[in-house]
């Protein structure tokens, strides 16, 4: 890709020279703190929830209370102080080199933001899950669905929302299930299509739905898009990385996981002498 910009590029920096605009909000001195039109002191700040506010400002819509309710109760599900998860242990690590919090915090936070755990699997989800209902209206059936896309892994049932590598189930969907009843909502066409692709699962490899699959169609229902549903769940590991940060920093410095030199599998060349080789 060619670093030179172009005439439209350049234009649009000498419109943005020495100037800051922002179409989502800012603070007008002596009137008000704006967000997403709102203002934010005297509309938002005994109104609405902080987690309404955050949703706000990932998406530029002001949900309703029992959905960001929602949104926020799975956050406990999705952030535990293990510091067997590798984000968690990052943060684990840092607290015994005696980081501050904010950077243990964060660089955990980062460590989750990959394909095969964190964030971008949310993303991966709610496109699965969007995908196969319009595949489903289109024609298709759940079962020639979940094939194809077992096909595409040898046969193996990896199918993005469903199983889990090392247990079978996943006790948060329950727990989110007795939420999402109390909450007043109701059962949608993704969730419904969720729990037939998790009958054709089960039937034929004993795998279940897991807590992904389970937020990616609920979440679909709510009508939000993979980039909003990846957006406002950015920081969602950072409570279990502050705890197992905590964990550390409160024990003997370098003391999470030392290692000996001889627990170090080397498979290298041999120890050899340096005496009269040619150190060029």
């Amino acid at each position: 890709m060619s670093s030179k910009p172009s005439s439209t590029d350049t234009q649009t920096w000498d419109e943005n020279r020495n100037v800051i605009r922002s179409r989502k909000g800012g603070w007008v001195m002596g009137e008000a703190v704006y967000s997403h039109g709102y203002n934010m002191m005297d509309e938002l700040v005994g109104h609405c929830s902080y987690r309404q506010v955050v949703i706000l400002n990932a998406t530029g819509r002001m949900v309703s209370r029992e959905l960001a309710e929602w949104i926020d109760t799975i956050h406990i599900c999705l952030s535990w102080p293990d510091p067997r998860i590798w984000c968690n242990q990052i943060g684990a690590l840092a607290g015994a080199a005696r980081c501050s919090v904010v950077a243990a915090t964060a660089a955990g936070m980062v460590a989750a933001d990959s394909r095969i755990y964190g964030g971008k699997t949310l993303i991966a989800g709610v496109e699965f899950i969007q995908r196969v209902g319009r595949e489903r209206q289109s024609g298709k059936t759940v079962e020639e669905i979940v094939k194809a896309e077992c096909d595409k892994h040898g046969g193996k049932p990896f199918v993005m929302g469903y199983a889990r590598p090392i247990a079978k189930g996943d006790e948060r969907i329950p727990a989110m299930e007795r939420v999402t009843e109390k909450l007043g909502f109701k059962v949608g066409k993704h969730l419904e299509l969720a729990h037939e692709i998790e009958k054709c699962l089960m039937r034929d490899f004993d795998e279940g739905m897991n807590i992904n699959g389970y937020m990616s169609a609920f979440l679909s229902d709510q009508g939000l898009s993979p980039v909003e549903v990846y957006r406002i769940f950015a920081t969602f590991v950072t409570s279990g990385v502050t705890a197992c940060y905590v964990d550390t920093v409160e024990k003997p410095a370098d003391s999470f996981l030392p290692l000996r030199c001889d627990d170090i599998d080397y498979q290298g060349k041999a120890p050899r002498s340096l005496k009269g080789e040619d150190n060029n």
